[in-house]
Order: C-alpha cells, then sequence, then structure tokens
C-alpha cells in the first residue's frame, strides 16, 4: 500500500504542477499584443505540451487514489468531500483544455485578469484537499 500511496502523492504533485503552470501561460497569452505572433505561437506550443503531458499523469493520480479507495478499503466521510474536489479538478482541467482550443482558434476574450483569478481555483482546492487527507474532520 505505501508503494501505491507514494506513487500516488507523485502523480498528484505532478498533475498540480501542471495545473498550477498552465493558467499562467494563459495569462502571458491574454495579454500578447495582437502583432507578435511569434511570441503567441511560443506560448501556445508551450500550453498544448504542458496540457498533453499533464492529462497522463491526472489519470495515474486518479487511478491511483482509486487503487487506494477500493483497493486497500480507505474509507470516511472525509473521502467523498475529496471525491468531489478531485472532480471539480477533472472538471477543471477539461475546461483548461477547451480555453487552449479558444486560444488556437483566437476566440479567446477573457482578460489577462480572469485568467489569474482562474489560477487560484487549483490552489484553493489543493488546501481544502490536503486539510481533508491530514485531518479527516469527518
Amino acid at each position: 500500500m505505501l508503494w501505491v500511496k507514494a506513487f500516488h502523492i507523485v502523480f498528484v504533485v505532478s498533475w498540480f504542477a501542471g495545473l498550477f503552470y498552465l493558467p499562467r501561460i494563459f495569462v502571458n497569452l491574454a495579454m500578447v499584443p495582437a502583432d507578435s505572433a511569434a511570441e503567441r505561437e511560443r506560448l501556445l506550443l508551450m500550453a498544448r505540451k504542458l496540457y498533453r503531458f499533464v492529462g497522463p499523469i491526472a489519470v495515474l493520480a486518479v487511478a491511483l487514489g482509486l487503487w487506494l479507495w477500493f483497493g486497500f478499503g480507505i474509507s470516511g466521510g472525509w473521502l467523498y468531500a475529496k471525491t468531489i474536489l478531485v472532480l471539480g479538478l477533472l472538471a477543471y482541467h477539461v475546461w483548461c483544455g477547451m480555453l487552449l482550443g479558444e486560444f488556437a482558434t483566437q476566440s479567446c476574450q477573457r482578460s489577462h485578469v480572469w485568467f489569474r483569478v482562474f489560477n487560484e481555483i487549483p490552489v484553493l482546492a489543493l488546501i481544502a484537499i490536503v486539510i481533508l487527507v491530514v485531518v479527516k474532520p469527518f
């Protein structure tokens, strides 16, 4: 069980790194001047590569979490709350992919300020998840 837990943590940390950095790229994309095609393409390339890299990591993080839950019988009310937050993070991840598509087609109308706020969502989720896992309040 400890090996599964260790790799679950590694993949969760890696997934969160992507969830923190991808929206930061979006902030920069939203600030690119219209006449700076090279900068825009460089940022889009970075965002695409990061999104493709982090997707399988998210799958591994969730798969190992499910293995811990069902394979080793980890349970408690805190786990259901954590699961809801993880489902929200998966939706956030998909939303990032949709926003990336908007940037690729130059149809994104959101400001860099909006993306700065959007970037804080996984931070709040991480805080809540760590508290749930460590404190197990219910």
